[in-house]
């Protein structure tokens, strides 16, 4: 069991735990990319996503201007490539024109890039400054890195043509299955968001005070077979169900189920990661978008739960009063409580990890498939953009909702009980699923 990180470890600790986290976050890079043809990094799979080439160099540039540039304020290495790795420059679907480094080239501007930076972190005092207290900016790179290998994985998703990624299938689930279908959350305040997780990010700081009524959740995320009954009862052919934006959606794109699902002799199969295969009943939805994830709450006479809401059955100890980093408690996650790091490429069963559940009995609020929630991406009262406001700020508003948990694709570093990962509702490539509410 890993240790969890707190601002008093001391130096050498946090020193390790960088190493560790930036190594794993390489060593995923790796596995992504030399799994495919050079062919294969240079091409668009998606206009939703970039080449996979593109990822690797802007992870190696994001990595220098932060920690060899901001931090140990050394000249840039290659000043020409800034504006083709700036994601805000160039939009994903024209990236491919650009002049970007080839494949052998980005490997090595990568590696040059991580060596300077572990011979930086052996050598830098971890305080001082706030980029350096508690390695912060070390274990934002990570982070970047991570997030960055998720959104190659779902580009994998994309790519057309025989597999190339292996995962051995979860284990079924452990114990018995959940005894009831929903749990209910008690009303009153409780403390969301952090101020003392050191490298939690800006839009989940600071901690404050929420209030919430008392309100029911699904104990499990919303399985293949329930989603399919919504299929069978027309469920994208009524207009009752969907707000306004995903009814025109659906009906200009033709869709009729969930991204990578299709029909064939009466059965739903999907597509996933280069294998076509029978819908799992058993597994949580996944490949929804936010407009699909409500309209599928309505016909079942429930909600998405507020963000809030979300947090609170995650986090909220009743017998104690608090709100702890994880749903099982604070320490950092292991096999036994969630299914993440991409040890596995689908979604566990319906159920499964019950040394994971909150306090309350909720389920599966880590890992598996990310949330929608009913919520836009805002700010949290007193927050501040740190270190840039491009990570958060410039998407706050009523375009973009909030999603939570994280996925089988996402790296724990990557992953906690106050992390906040937003998208345009639209979006069904990410590996998104959900679990509805209800009021009291």
């Amino acid at each position: 069991m890993t240790t969890a990180l707190r601002p008093d470890r001391p130096p050498q600790d946090l020193r390790e735990r960088a190493v560790a986290a930036l190594t794993a976050a390489r060593a995923r890079t790796a596995a992504l990319t030399d799994a495919v043809t050079d062919e294969d990094l240079t091409a668009q799979h998606s206009p939703l996503m970039s080449p996979l080439v593109w990822d690797l160099a802007h992870i190696g540039n994001m990595e220098e201007l932060w920690l060899l540039r901001k931090v140990a304020g050394r000249a840039s290495m290659r000043p020409e490539i800034d504006p083709l790795y700036d994601a805000f420059e160039h939009p994903r679907s024209e990236r491919p024109k650009l002049p970007l480094l080839g494949p052998a080239e980005a490997r090595r501007y990568a590696a040059e890039v991580r060596g300077r930076v572990v011979d930086l972190l052996e050598r830098t005092p971890l305080e001082g400054t706030a980029l350096l207290d508690s390695a912060f900016a070390f274990g934002m790179i990570a982070q970047h890195e991570q997030q960055h290998d998720e959104t190659m994985l779902i580009t994998h998703q994309l790519r057309r043509g025989a597999p190339v990624l292996t995962a051995p299938d979860p284990d079924p689930p452990a114990g018995p299955a959940p005894a009831v279908p929903e749990v209910l959350v008690p009303g009153g305040p409780f403390m969301m968001g952090t101020s003392a997780e050191p490298w939690s990010l800006d839009n989940e700081r600071p901690a404050h005070s929420r209030e919430t009524a008392a309100f029911w959740i699904d104990t499990v995320p919303v399985t293949n077979g329930a989603y399919q009954a919504f299929i069978a009862d027309g469920g994208y052919r009524d207009e009752r169900w969907w707000a306004p934006e995903g009814w025109e959606q659906i009906h200009r794109h033709g869709i009729e189920a969930p991204l990578f699902w299709h029909r064939e002799a009466g059965q739903w199969l999907r597509r996933r990661f280069g294998v076509t295969e029978p819908v799992p009943d058993e597994e949580p939805v996944l490949h929804v978008s936010w407009y699909e994830a409500d309209a599928y709450a309505r016909w079942a006479g429930r909600r998405l739960p507020t963000e809030a809401e979300w947090e609170k059955a995650a986090r909220f100890d009743p017998a104690t009063g608090r709100s702890t980093r994880y749903p099982w408690g604070d320490a950092d996650p292991t096999p036994v409580h969630a299914n993440l790091g991409q040890r596995h490429l689908r979604p566990a069963a319906a159920g499964s990890y019950p040394a994971g559940a909150s306090p309350l009995g909720v389920r599966q609020l880590i890992g598996d498939v990310w949330e929608w929630t009913a919520s836009d991406f805002l700010p949290y009262p007193g927050f501040r953009a740190f270190p840039y406001r491009e990570y958060s700020e410039v998407f706050f508003g009523p375009e973009h909702k909030v999603l939570r948990g994280g996925s089988f694709a996402v790296d724990p570093v990557a992953c906690r009980g106050t992390f906040r990962n937003w998208d345009l509702p639209v979006r069904r490539q990410i590996f998104s699923g959900f679990r509805t509410a209800r009021d009291l």
